[in-house]
């Protein structure tokens, strides 16, 4: 069964839709064919009837003009054997033995010598329909009409069987036609209906792909389009349990370090120094805000959905955010005015904080921060005088979780989200955040485009 659902195209399938529309425009196209060769037919078959009549009318206007004939008629040609001439007032003159006795035709005669007309006429006692050709001659007795006329026997007879052939050839033709494209159809979603089948047994604990055809058409590349999708889902789900993994990590070190912290205390509640305790757990829950805030900015920056921007002058953004809380070592700001960027503030604002946090971290003595304008880019810069990052460690940096030895070593309450989240907001804004090559220590650089002036063209 090819129909699905309901009686209705809609609920169709595409084997029924489109066999439905191949057949029922091959019936427009064969019944419109049939008719236009019918109709030629006939036409051509009335066209070879008129010559012949034209030859025979001619012939005995040419004997009724020397002899103006009565009586009988000769018949030189036996298909047309139907001859009679008349005046124009309908009085009979002659005719031939075929129509001896039945009286004057009656069909409308040509009004000038030497016209003639054609009609396809019944005549009294003639069992089929007769072919009649009327010519006007000029004799010295008066005008006369002459009328030559060939019974469409074999015509007539076979009209009806030859109709209906025509209309069995269009069924026969149509049923065909409607047969072989829903085989078709069969055959070429064949590919289709074994992918929709390996599709429904692929499993979210399973790395499934689908049978990619052998032929090059458009079925093999939505089995390709198919298998890199299941590839894509592949390693977002491969990352999404990577990334569970890490956060159930993570989350567990400071709730353990947090419940054996009360556990303790509450052994020898009289023994313990509670303000003590109070701060060493609330160091704890700090940890825990801070990894929970991470988390949160790192869901609504990949679920993609646009934050509000604004236009901003960098320089003076950066200028602003750094000089909000001190440092353990000095920050000097060296950054360009007029660079201006479209951005989300607070965004921007978290990936400059992180950046500076990370160089305070491994500076020993000083942060130097710039911001310049390089072509259609504006180039934020954080480096420091601390020991740098490893040539095979600068990208490892920006994976979630990943804390060095060093940065363990500095600050044990870190989450190890700051720079995955500050280069997933870059990326956001259509930018880039690496590690550069430096001769001081660590050098972090930020990359986003430039908002180009109102009315201005982007280079």
């Amino acid at each position: 069964m090819i129909f699905r659902g309901g009686w209705t195209p809609s609920h169709w399938s595409v084997r029924a839709r489109v066999t439905a529309v191949a057949t029922v425009v091959v019936a427009l196209l064969l019944t419109a064919g049939v008719t236009i060769f019918y109709f030629s037919l006939r036409r051509t078959v009335n066209e070879h009837l008129r010559d012949r009549g034209l030859i025979v009318a001619s012939d005995l206007a040419t004997l009724v003009r020397t002899s103006d004939p009565r009586g009988a008629l000769p018949v030189r040609d036996p298909d047309f054997a139907l001859l009679q001439v008349v005046t124009p007032r309908g009085e009979l003159l002659a005719s031939s033995d075929a129509l001896r006795g039945r009286g004057p035709l009656g069909l409308p005669a040509p009004s000038e010598p030497g016209d003639h007309r054609s009609y396809v006429a019944d005549v009294r006692g003639v069992p089929t329909d007769v072919f009649v050709t009327a010519v006007r001659v000029e004799t010295p007795d008066g005008p006369r009409i002459i009328y030559a006329g060939a019974p469409m026997s074999v015509y007539t007879t076979n009209k009806e069987f030859f109709v209906g052939a025509l209309a069995v050839g269009v069924v026969l033709g149509t049923a065909l036609t409607s047969w072989i494209v829903a085989l078709a159809v069969r055959r070429a979603l064949r590919p289709v209906r074994v992918m929709s089948t390996e599709l429904a047994q692929i499993t979210g604990g399973d790395h499934g792909r689908v049978t990619v055809p052998e032929q090059d058409d458009e079925v093999s590349e939505l089995a390709q389009s198919v298998n890199l999708t299941l590839y894509r889902l592949e390693q977002v789900l491969t990352r999404q349990r990577a990334f569970v993994a890490d956060v159930s990590h993570e989350l567990r070190s400071p709730i353990t370090g947090l419940c054996a912290q009360l556990e303790v205390a509450l052994q020898a509640p009289e023994d313990e120094d509670w303000p003590a305790v109070a701060r060493a757990a609330l160091a704890d829950a700090d940890r825990l805000q801070g990894i929970v805030s991470d988390l949160l900015i790192l869901a609504r920056l990949g679920s993609g959905v646009e934050a509000e921007r604004q236009r901003l002058d960098l320089g003076a953004f950066v200028r602003e955010e750094a000089g909000r809380r001190p440092r353990r070592v000095p920050v000097h700001i060296d950054a360009a005015e007029g660079v201006m960027v479209r951005g989300v503030p607070h965004q921007l604002a978290r990936v400059l904080t992180n950046l500076l946090d990370n160089a305070e971290r491994h500076a020993r003595s000083w942060v130097r921060v710039t911001v310049e304008a390089d072509g259609p880019d504006a180039v934020l810069e954080v480096l420091d005088d601390g020991e740098g990052i490893a040539h095979e460690d600068r990208e490892r940096v920006f994976r979630r979780f990943t804390r060095l030895d060093e940065a363990r070593r500095r600050d044990r309450g870190g989450t190890g989200l700051g720079l995955p989240i500050s280069r997933d907001v870059a990326v956001a804004h259509g930018g880039t955040l690496v590690v550069a090559d430096s001769d001081a220590g660590g050098r972090l650089v930020m990359r986003i485009p430039r908002d180009p002036p109102p009315g201005a063209t982007p280079a």
